[in-house]
């Protein structure tokens, strides 16, 4: 008796398995069968947004359903990323994920309301952007060496502006501090656009941002670029050079976004959204749009992504340790 009992019992098992498997499967295949919601924790015209934009139209025709973008901003974005971070993990919510809540704003002392590690699931790494650095044309230099040069003769008399701690901006411009021995000074914005008006108008005094966001006033001359982020030139501002060669050597700064879903997604939902933005990436039009930016298309597995965040995450804790003792 207790023999055909336990032969029962491994029965079920084996059923109950097989059967958890088809679900998964079946779930796959059909995923997504309605639509899928991503926060993007910047602003509607801000470069993530962009890229979220491309997303939702390629997306939307591989799938017959569409990828629905809710812009929700704030404390550098750590809002909208502890909003997915706490969605229900079935897919149906997905994250474009920043370089600042990500790998970033925990090492700044932030009181994060999530774990950017243990609450959320990596999917593909999308885009790495180069900043560009930007003055307003009152400011006495044309290229780095005068501008670093005139922020030291004139210590505290310069600001930039940043849409919170830890965003790329703020990495860049202290990470211009650092190793320039400059002390200018910091603003927070609460959104990108507010930051470039007043730049314009000359209510600061200098800023980095993503080069397609500000390559038309430099173009105009309504701001003049003086060097990128990136450790190359920019394919589509190649006259100006970067910060590393002009006079900051090792500098480098490379804005990243990536898709996140939230901790405990199934699987194989995750293998599906990586698969599909592997097919988008090929396409024509988004290489052609990924040129546009500057930028440099993403793509990889979910455990490259875990790496290549974690590295991050390492590479800007020696920076923020160095700015909480200097600012102490």
């Amino acid at each position: 008796m207790i023999r055909k009992l336990s032969k029962l019992l491994c029965s079920i098992v084996v059923v109950t398995t097989a059967a958890l498997g088809l679900t998964e499967t079946s779930a796959q295949q059909r995923y997504p069968d309605r639509s899928v919601r991503l926060i993007v924790p910047a602003p509607p015209g801000s470069s993530p947004d962009a890229m979220a934009r491309i997303m939702s139209t390629k997306l939307g025709e591989m799938w017959g359903h569409p990828l629905v973008i809710e812009n929700i901003v704030g404390a550098g974005g750590i809002i909208g990323h502890d909003r997915a971070a706490k969605s229900k993990p079935d897919g149906y919510t997905l994250l474009m994920g920043l370089i600042g809540p990500m790998s970033v704003s925990s090492s700044l002392g932030e009181k994060m309301p999530f774990d950017p590690k243990a609450d959320l699931a990596p999917v593909s790494l999308l885009l790495t952007l180069p900043n560009i650095l930007v003055v307003h044309p009152n400011v006495p230099a044309k290229n780095l060496g005068e501008l670093i040069a005139h922020a030291k003769q004139n210590p505290g008399k310069l600001r930039y502006g940043f849409p919170g701690p830890g965003t790329s901006s703020h990495l860049s411009s202290e990470l211009f501090n650092e190793m320039a021995g400059t002390k200018v000074e910091g603003i927070s914005y609460k959104a990108s656009a507010q930051m470039v008006t007043d730049l314009i108008g000359g209510h600061v005094e200098m800023m980095f941002l993503p080069i397609p966001q500000v390559l038309q006033h430099v173009r105009s001359g309504a701001l003049r670029g003086i060097a990128v982020s990136s450790k190359q030139r920019s394919s589509i501002a190649p006259d100006i050079p970067t910060l590393d060669e002009a006079g900051l050597s090792g500098y480098e700064v490379t804005p990243w976004f990536a898709m996140y879903a939230p901790a405990g997604t199934p699987s194989a939902i995750i293998t599906k959204l990586n698969a599909d933005l592997t097919k988008m990436f090929a396409t024509p039009e988004v290489k052609a749009w990924v040129d546009t930016q500057a930028g440099m298309a993403g793509g990889g597995t979910p455990e490259a992504l875990a790496a290549f965040q974690a590295s991050e995450t390492t590479k800007w804790q020696a920076l923020t340790k160095a700015l909480t003792q200097r600012n102490r």
